[in-house]
């Protein structure tokens, strides 16, 4: 995913326009964070929603070949954990995709609904129905595991009235056996019906870090903020204690121009109570 954009304009100019431009503009911008971080064996983050609408997508672990958030679907009532892995290739098709390049089912938690997807691409996705809540913070983590030519990708979600982690899917895609790379989050609107453009979504990504497959946690504490190519500047990103704010779409000022390198204080590795690599041991 490329989202490379310059912003070298007046903030006055930039907000004139994204009001002109948001009268036809079917969605609020996407925008991104993208870590800094070497391979992977496990990719951990935390989410703290602030500001949802119906259509909203907080992705929490994106990565090389996938990705793995939360979603408010068409009301508050309908809320969602989303865990995608893409086929190799550009087919948008998912009855084209041959059964041999097809993302492989390898498990899943009886509470969580497994399917094909297509547009964006084709793969597997997995749905658990979670009724999550704004101002409380979420914990992710997806775990890599290369096999020959495919790797393996297991997201877990950490269930904290219960306080265990709740192992949701594991999917195979061919990789050439690679480890985890390229990871980020974003906040995304999909409802898309023109007045989503004028609500805010925004939330804090918050204490990342990455094991590297030596089991080396790196610390996620630099990012770099990107959006889609959607001509709207009511979007920004800054620091906030050791996360990063996220924010798009309503009457959010734009403070950080894109393309911004941003660096939180760095964070301890995550206490071994709330985190556990043995509960994340195949099955």
């Amino acid at each position: 995913m490329k989202y490379f954009l310059a912003a070298c304009i007046c903030l006055g100019v930039l907000m004139a326009t994204s009001h002109s431009k948001a009268q036809t503009i079917r969605a609020a911008r996407s925008v991104h964070l993208w870590y800094h971080a070497d391979q992977g064996k496990i990719f951990y983050n935390e989410v703290q929603p602030l500001e949802v609408q119906n259509g909203t997508y907080f992705q929490v672990c994106g990565f090389n070949h996938g990705y793995f958030g939360m979603q408010q679907l068409q009301d508050s009532k309908h809320k969602v954990i989303l865990f995608s892995v893409w086929d190799p290739g550009n087919q948008n098709n998912p009855s084209a995709t041959p059964e041999s390049e097809r993302v492989q089912e390898l498990y899943h938690d009886p509470a969580v609904t497994v399917k094909r997807f297509g547009g964006e691409g084709t793969g597997a996705q997995s749905f658990y129905h979670y009724q999550w809540k704004l101002g409380h913070t979420y914990r992710f983590a997806i775990k890599a595991e290369p096999q020959g030519e495919l790797t393996a990708y297991t997201a877990y979600f950490y269930l904290n009235k219960e306080k265990r982690w709740l192992k949701l899917a594991t999917f195979a895609t061919h990789t050439g056996g690679q480890w985890l790379s390229g990871y980020y989050s974003f906040v995304e609107d999909f409802r898309r019906d023109i007045k989503s453009v004028h609500q805010t979504r925004k939330a804090i990504y918050k204490n990342g870090h990455v094991m590297t497959p030596s089991g080396i946690w790196e610390d996620l504490n630099e990012v770099t903020f990107t959006a889609d190519s959607t001509p709207l500047m009511n979007i920004d990103a800054e620091v906030q204690g050791n996360g990063f704010l996220l924010e798009t779409g309503g009457d959010v000022v734009n403070h950080t121009p894109l393309n911004s390198h941003l660096i939180r204080p760095p964070s301890d590795v995550m206490d071994p109570g709330i985190f556990m690599t043995d509960q994340m041991s195949s099955k």
